[in-house]
């Protein structure tokens, strides 16, 4: 039990390398005016400071792509490793310098993809796509993570987006390079698609080896910001979510490891309905990503030309999803960035079932492109909305890998959505495409009302005084379960 006149902030005891944030405790006072002392910080300069040393990550999905090879098993066991092995790499960056795991997944997965390109069979082909699938799982849930990790809830979905949206650029450029690689078929033996393989896989390590040397940790180790800033960054980031009324002292968010955290990320309602979210989100990333350029030849374009027609579509998506992200974050909404996207995607698609390709392909083109337009903004959204509302470093850090890796699942159903024998209207695929849309839309509007309900109901059991049933210690451990935290929507 505590009073009022007992509540007080409560600092998490840090390793020795990090700052002792007690001393900072005494500096700022009480949580509702941490600002005030350092007033004469331009918090803006600080996190431009921050952003600068992300770019190296944020290019890194460059140098990712997925390319089909008409082997559908190959597509689809990818999934599984890169699935189960997102939690486990998450939970080691609270073993593992992040600076030093994430560039040691990288290289792994560039060496692997540089051997896709010397596969003889479907055997070792199939082979390198699992190992590929778990090199690779630690790197996108690692990224999300790193960055909540240097930006508040009403600042972190541009971030995301700006991260995501080099994916999106990975795809225009994915487009370019196959039909320029492509052209060095027969040289040094190899096939045109060997030395995409080869190519992209040894420009990953590459970029892999400087980032060991680049690649900040957390703000409290960060060379690049001064003591004050760093205390600054980290004050800032503790006690997220609260309630701002200044009656009530503010609550720290929980930073040690405990496996109970974990738990609680898998026993969390919000994290399941955000997974089928995320599916509504992911499938038709993954079903247009993987079979667009199949579908845009069978609209009678040569194979060369039907590559470079995904170009535009991508990189207008990767404007969209840094725009429509700012507007989020200048909101701070997150639920209407979701649903529209969500809502316009099923238009798309909607325009794509029922046309005939081969009597209307522009309008099918035109499906396509307002489909994948929609979709591109909605993900990183997806991702900042659970990570928006998950309180506790560890266990933010496990509900963030386990919406991912479960979600990503969704990549093995829709590699077999678009198959060949159903071109070229691909009903089948367009059909389920919408069927996951729609579950999409059901679970964000069950996060939209849970999520409402829940913080009127937080809000009667602290004017009834359920406030003074717990310790600071208690309410920081039950992170976004306590009285005190109020849910983002």
């Amino acid at each position: 039990m505590s009073t009022s006149n007992e509540k007080q902030e409560v600092w998490v005891s840090q390793s020795e390398d990090r700052i002792d944030v007690e001393e900072a405790d005494k500096v700022v006072g009480t949580a509702v005016t941490f600002a005030d002392p350092y007033s004469h910080l331009d918090e803006k300069a600080i996190l431009r400071k921050a952003r600068q040393s992300h770019v190296l990550f944020q290019c890194s999905p460059f140098f990712i792509s997925f390319h089909s090879l008409t082997y559908n098993w190959c597509l689809t066991a990818f999934f599984f490793p890169y699935a189960f092995f997102e939690v486990p790499s998450n939970l080691m960056l609270k073993k593992v310098r992040l600076s030093i795991w994430l560039p040691t997944i990288m290289v792994a997965w560039g060496i692997v993809m540089t051997l896709m390109g010397i596969v003889q069979n479907y055997a070792g082909l199939l082979s390198a796509r699992i190992f590929l699938g778990v090199t690779e799982a630690g790197l996108f849930p690692g990224v999300a993570y790193y960055l909540t990790n240097w930006y508040r809830r009403d600042e972190i979905q541009l971030r995301q987006a700006m991260f995501f949206s080099a994916a999106s650029v990975a795809g225009a450029f994915s487009g370019l390079l196959t039909f320029g690689i492509g052209k060095m078929d027969g040289i040094a033996g190899l096939h045109g698609w060997q030395w995409i393989f080869i190519l992209e896989g040894g420009a990953t390590v590459i970029v892999a080896i400087l980032a060991f040397f680049t690649l900040y940790d957390f703000p409290e180790t960060a060379s690049f910001l001064t003591e004050e800033e760093r205390v600054f960054v980290v004050h800032r980031l503790k006690y997220q979510g609260q309630s701002h009324d200044a009656a009530y002292a503010q609550v720290a968010q929980a930073e040690e490891f405990r496996w109970k955290y974990v738990w609680q990320a898998f026993t969390d309602w919000q994290v399941w309905l955000s997974i089928m979210v995320f599916w509504g989100v992911v499938c038709p990333i993954y079903g247009i990503s993987l079979f667009l350029p199949t579908i845009i030849r069978e609209l009678g374009y040569q194979s060369s030309q039907a590559q470079l027609m995904t170009v535009p579509i991508y990189i207008t998506a990767a404007i969209l999803a840094v725009f429509i992200a700012y507007c989020s974050d200048k909101s701070g909404r997150r639920s209407p960035f979701i649903i529209g996207p969500l809502l316009i995607m099923a238009a798309g698609f909607s325009v794509c079932l029922a046309t005939d390709p081969t009597k209307h392909p522009k309008a099918v083109y035109a499906g396509v492109y307002v489909a994948v337009c929609a979709t591109y903004p909605a993900f990183p959204g997806v991702v900042t909305w659970l990570s928006n509302n998950l309180s506790g470093s560890l266990k933010r850090s496990a509900g963030m890998a386990l919406q991912i890796g479960i979600g990503n699942l969704g990549g093995a159903m829709a590699s077999n959505f678009y198959r060949a024998k159903d071109a070229p209207r691909f009903m089948l695929g367009h059909g389920l495409e919408l069927a996951f849309i729609g579950l999409g839309l059901l679970a964000s509007t069950a996060l939209l009302v849970g999520y409402t309900v829940e913080n009127k109901k937080r809000e009667k059991r602290i004017q009834r005084g359920a406030l003074e049933a717990y310790s600071p210690e208690e309410l920081s451990s039950m992170g976004d379960r306590a009285v005190t935290f109020r849910y983002k929507y």
